[in-house]
């Protein structure tokens, strides 16, 4: 099992925790199955009215898709699969609340879960990054997700700048990523302590609130996404210019962070 999920009756709140930490906590394809299920699962568990949703260790939240992955692909233009299109609570028409605790990075793919968060506690130690334009990829979903979440400016800023620059969570904080910065390895306290408040309200309100603010975002969000494929597939570096280009920036400097 690549998730860990511990359930807190008394107080209706899940803590699920992405247990891959020799891995940065990276989803591969059992990880994302797993998340998948674990969503539709919680839909129809009663006793489970909040969730918190963090990484093992201190080192990483998620670190995005494992690399190591391969995803067959159809032998379309027209078609693209993703396996982390799957991974979120609201891919999986879950209306509880989830509240994410960051960590360490967070970075690419992290942003799919992120992106379906209500909101996000992180520690005073996190660090935010989208590494895609760094290793000749296109920031599509990524960018969207985080364009319903951040100011233009800010979500162009980090989707371009890739592996050369990582959000700190003050700045993540000032401009509205982040809800909440705590001490280093408070993250999930305080969003325990969050969830078990937001479990105590009458759940039918809760997730209708839920369903109402993401509402808000739904339509726009959609028709971005809709274009994802095709920009992604314009846009790509061959996956062997990708690894060479992973190798070369692995070796290089450490990031600024801001």
């Amino acid at each position: 099992m690549a998730l860990r999920i511990e359930r807190e009756a008394a107080a209706g709140v899940a803590l699920v925790t992405l247990d891959r930490p020799a891995k940065l906590n990276a989803i591969d394809l059992e990880t994302a199955g797993e998340l998948a299920a674990l969503w539709q699962e919680l839909r129809y568990d009663e006793s489970v009215r909040a969730a918190v949703l963090t990484g093992a260790g201190t080192r990483a939240f998620c670190t995005g898709i494992d690399r190591a992955v391969e995803v067959p692909q159809p032998p379309s233009p027209y078609a693209l699969d993703d396996p982390l299109l799957r991974i979120g609570p609201k891919a999986n028409d879950l209306w509880k609340p989830v509240i994410a605790a960051v960590e360490g990075m967070a970075c690419g793919g992290a942003f799919y879960l992120l992106g379906e968060a209500e909101f996000v506690i992180a520690s005073r130690e996190a660090t935010f990054f989208d590494p895609h334009t760094t290793y000749g990829m296109v920031s599509a979903y990524e960018a969207i997700a985080m364009a319903q979440r951040m100011p233009y400016g800010e979500v162009a800023r980090m989707s371009l700048m890739g592996t050369a620059e990582r959000v700190s969570a003050e700045r993540a904080h000032a401009v509205g990523l982040v809800s909440e910065v705590t001490e280093p390895g408070g993250a999930v306290a305080a969003a325990l302590r969050a969830a078990a408040v937001i479990a105590g309200y009458p759940t039918d309100a809760v997730q209708g609130t839920v369903r109402a603010v993401w509402s808000a975002k739904e339509a726009a969000r959609t028709l971005s996404m809709a274009q994802a494929p095709a920009l992604i597939a314009l846009g790509n570096l061959p996956p062997e210019r990708q690894a060479e280009l992973f190798g070369v920036r692995g070796a290089s400097g450490k990031p600024r962070v801001r």
